[in-house]
This record gives C-alpha cells, sequence and structure tokens, in this order.
C-alpha cells in the first residue's frame, strides 16, 4: 500500500529561454492529464542553463544574437525561429520572437526555487515561459521577475530580498552539476523515478508510456535501473534547437 502523501517524481531539467522546453512541457502535460494516477506524480523542475555567459542585451533582437553566436545570417535566424513557432502553434503555443528579449536565465532559474519553496514552482515555470516567448519580457530584469513572482501568490518583498542576495544560487549550480551526472546534452530532458529518462519535445504517448511503466515499478517498489533514454528534439548548450 502506497502511503497517501507518497509520489512518485518526475524531474524535468529545463531552461526558461529553451522553445522546446515550453513546448515539451505542454506535451507532458497533455500526457500526464490522461494518467488514471496523475495525482501520485510529483513534477520537480530542475535548472539549466543553454548559455551560462550569455549577456543580457535588451537592446539586440534574438535574430541578431543567433546569427552572431551560430555564425548564420539573420534571414536564417528568422527562418529557423519560424519553425519553432510553427511546432509551438501545434500545440496551442503563440511565440512571438520579434519580441524575445535576449537575457540571461540565472536570477530566472533562482526564483523557480524561491516558488518551489512555496509549493508554486510549476505555476513559476509557466509563468517565465509566457513571459518571454508570448509577451517579450526581460527575464533577467528584476523589477520584472518581482511582477511575476507577485502574479503566481508570491510576496513581492521576498522575492526583491531573494534577488538581492546570493539565496538559491547553489540551488541552481546543483541542478546543473546533476545534470551533467545524468550526461545531459540538451533540453528538456525527463526523469522518472531515477529509473528512465526521455530526452527533448516527444510525442505525449511517449510520455505516457514512460510514465506508465515508472509508476507501475515504483508502485512495486522495483529495484532501479539505468536510464533509458528515448532521443527527441532539444536545445543544446551550443544554441543548436533541433
Amino acid at each position: 500500500m502506497i502511503a497517501q502523501e507518497t509520489k512518485m517524481q518526475v524531474e524535468i531539467w529545463s531552461d526558461v529561454m529553451c522553445p522546446f522546453c515550453y513546448i515539451g512541457k505542454r506535451k507532458f502535460e497533455a500526457a500526464l492529464d490522461q494518467f488514471a494516477d496523475r495525482d501520485s506524480v510529483e513534477v520537480v523542475w530542475k535548472s539549466f542553463q543553454l548559455d551560462p555567459d550569455q549577456p543580457t542585451l535588451p537592446d539586440k533582437t534574438i535574430y541578431e544574437y543567433l546569427a552572431e553566436r551560430k555564425g548564420m545570417s539573420v534571414a536564417q535566424a528568422r527562418q529557423m525561429t519560424a519553425h519553432v513557432t510553427d511546432v509551438a502553434s501545434q500545440v496551442g503555443l503563440t511565440f512571438h520572437f520579434d519580441q524575445s528579449v535576449t537575457a540571461n536565465s540565472f536570477d530566472a532559474h533562482r526564483l523557480l526555487h524561491l516558488a518551489k519553496q512555496h509549493g508554486r514552482q510549476n505555476e513559476a515555470e509557466e509563468r517565465l515561459f509566457a513571459a518571454y516567448f508570448t509577451e517579450g519580457r526581460n527575464i533577467a530584469d528584476r523589477a520584472t521577475l518581482i511582477e511575476l513572482g507577485q502574479t503566481i501568490g508570491l510576496d513581492p518583498a521576498e522575492v526583491r530580498s531573494v534577488l538581492e542576495s546570493d539565496q538559491h544560487t547553489d540551488a541552481v549550480r546543483h541542478d546543473i552539476y546533476e545534470a551533467r551526472q545524468f550526461g545531459v546534452q540538451g533540453v528538456p530532458f525527463f526523469v522518472f523515478d531515477r529509473k528512465y529518462a526521455v530526452s527533448g519535445a516527444q510525442p505525449s504517448q511517449t510520455f505516457l508510456e514512460a510514465i506508465k511503466t515508472s509508476f507501475g515499478e515504483w508502485k512495486q517498489e522495483a529495484g532501479a535501473s539505468t536510464l533509458a533514454v528515448a532521443q527527441g528534439e532539444t536545445c543544446t548548450p551550443d544554441g543548436d534547437c533541433q
């Protein structure tokens, strides 16, 4: 018998500036909605930075940034993001890359860890994704992060205090360290009960099968196994989203 308060964990390594992470979130949610025991599954978001050294450049378009970083033309960058926008639309998301603000995501990840303390992590993840991809907000701007935190029920004074300190810095870095231990090459990266993993924004059916398999073993208290990774579309630290 499983204790009522016990849940199987699904850990998701993600960067809030990763388009396939947002797309993967929708596909995973669709799978979880189909799972009869979804109330016994706990989703934990883990931090990952595609470009830890990325500067915040509010005056540079995402097309200019991608062109410089990937050695392509601005026109090619527009074409690449147009494809991603089309993929996002297939799961009901609206991306406005023309409004995106090139920014470092580290403080946004610290906000996510604060939100986790208050049981609002999934809400924070969703809010940050929408702010970056749909609303063209600067997710490195502290006033913006305070406002976004407040919209999901966090105390703005507490958010400000965290952002003005080094709180949750170690937690973000530990998540990134754990990703390296798993051999994560790109995000999103989903780990089910530390037994199975799915890499990328896979079809919902792939997620559903992973949930069912891992949950069945978790329920029977089966032993851990090495991760079996199903590969899919990811964004990598070198800037490839494919």
